[in-house]
């Protein structure tokens, strides 16, 4: 399926106007930012990158898409004939998918002409805002959680391709698995998932209900034992799988005082190493707030998917350096009073004293000097080649892409000091510098 319709109609409008008066062909420099972090958040997560590099490669005029616009008239004939040629030719760079960012970080990079790079605004900010949303809010839920596991279970909750890149966002994150077949599929996500309240309701009994799952997926299964009484629901879920049993799960009612009376009740009838799975509206104060509870792990719907609280994260698309008339590269950027820019490309690293991240340094100047310009010793640089004069880079997308994500996230927030994983708001959880060269 083709991506290059999933834009605004100014793309294409701008497009024509700078085609006939011949600045479409200048070199130019776009760059994603976000001005400021959702209130209460430390640090965001950039996920998505690897949907985005997909989506640019899927970015093609059909036939069918140039007779819409042709009958719309959105552009004039030469615009459409432009636009049966194009493809994405310049090159894109910028965080690792999974690292973490902060105000003012130049996320993404596209450098191509004006003409290729300006179409993919909407697209770019579209997959990066919803993903690294969720990804966010992931972040704090698997920060809370520790050492145990949190599961996605939300995409009834969220638009159904949404739902698939808010999974593939949320394992970026650290979750350990998906309840989406889709996006199983699509990303080599582990998929997770046995019994609703329904496949008990179905039969006649609990007994019956329990007996029959069990039959089909073994004793090392996950029993819900909240449809009924659920004291009497962890004695049958035993009885039916023995002591063995893998899970049951708690969806409904006061989640901390039912998790250490089951666990008490569980280990009574001898089943020590059945697992306790809590859901229900979790979100990442809730899973904090169950940190002392006999919990083994989270099943987390709603706030995941949309965020919790922070469905988007405000990122914009800049035009930043351009061609000029002699053919050198010039600054540019917004001067107004609410929505100000930073003149010209930029570059960014990470310093990083005795292991833990003490400051994000954005370097930018002029285009010359931004790119000869190295991070000092103590620095890790934070930009990846992605694409390279159209070309895609492995290991960026698909699933590979969603394993190095993950380990990059890992690996960032392992950096952070310990006062950015507080769910209390504050600010950013390391001071961003600014260098111009």
């Amino acid at each position: 399926m083709t991506t290059a319709l999933l834009t605004d109609r100014y793309e294409l409008t701008m497009l024509q106007a700078a085609l006939a008066d011949g600045t479409a062909h200048r070199r130019s420099v776009f760059e994603v930012f976000t001005r400021h972090l959702p209130p209460g958040r430390r640090y965001g997560v950039v996920a998505g990158t690897g949907r985005v590099l997909e989506a640019v490669e899927g970015f093609r005029f059909a036939p069918a898409e140039l007779d819409w616009l042709a009958a719309q008239r959105v552009v004039d004939d030469a615009t459409l004939d432009y636009l049966a040629q194009y493809r994405f030719t310049g090159s894109i760079s910028g965080y690792a998918e999974g690292e973490v960012f902060f105000p003012g970080s130049p996320l993404l990079q596209v450098e191509s002409t004006f003409a290729e790079a300006v179409l993919l605004e909407t697209v770019v900010l579209s997959v990066l805002n919803h993903d690294s949303a969720v990804a966010s809010a992931a972040s704090r839920m698997t920060s809370a959680a520790g050492d145990r596991p949190c599961l996605e279970m939300g995409s009834r909750r969220a638009h159904e391709e949404a739902a698939v890149a808010a999974a593939r966002a949320a394992v970026v994150a650290g979750f350990a698995g998906t309840s989406n077949l889709e996006a199983g599929r699509r990303y080599g996500l582990r998929t997770i998932g046995t019994a609703a309240h329904a496949f008990t309701l179905l039969h006649d009994d609990e007994e019956a209900a329990f007996a029959s799952q069990v039959a089909a997926m073994g004793p090392g299964t996950t029993l819900l034992v909240d449809t009924y009484d659920v004291r009497r629901g962890v004695e049958r879920a035993v009885r039916a799988a023995g002591t063995g049993l893998g899970a049951v799960r708690l969806d409904s009612g006061d989640l901390p005082s039912q998790a250490r009376a089951v666990r008490e009740q569980l280990d009574s009838l001898g089943a020590t190493g059945t697992k306790i799975v809590v859901s229900s509206d979790l979100d990442e104060h809730a899973i904090a707030a169950l940190a002392a509870a006999p919990v083994d792990s989270y099943g987390v719907g709603t706030s995941v998917v949309t965020g919790s609280g922070a469905p988007t994260c405000g990122m914009v698309y800049k035009l930043v350096a351009r061609e000029d008339r002699s053919g050198a590269m010039q600054a540019v950027a917004k001067t107004s009073a609410a929505k100000s820019g930073h003149l010209g490309r930029k570059t960014s690293a990470r310093r990083v004293v005795a292991g833990e991240a003490a400051e994000e340094v954005v370097v930018g100047g002029t285009d010359p000097a931004v790119l000869a310009w190295r991070p000092e010793p103590d620095m890790r640089p934070l930009h990846e080649v992605f694409v390279q004069d159209g070309r895609l880079v492995p290991g960026w997308t698909g699933a590979d892409g969603v394993e190095r994500a993950t380990r990059r996230h890992a690996d960032s927030c392992a950096e952070l000091p310990v006062t950015a994983l507080r769910l209390s708001a504050d600010d950013p959880a390391i001071p961003t510098v600014r260098v111009t060269l």
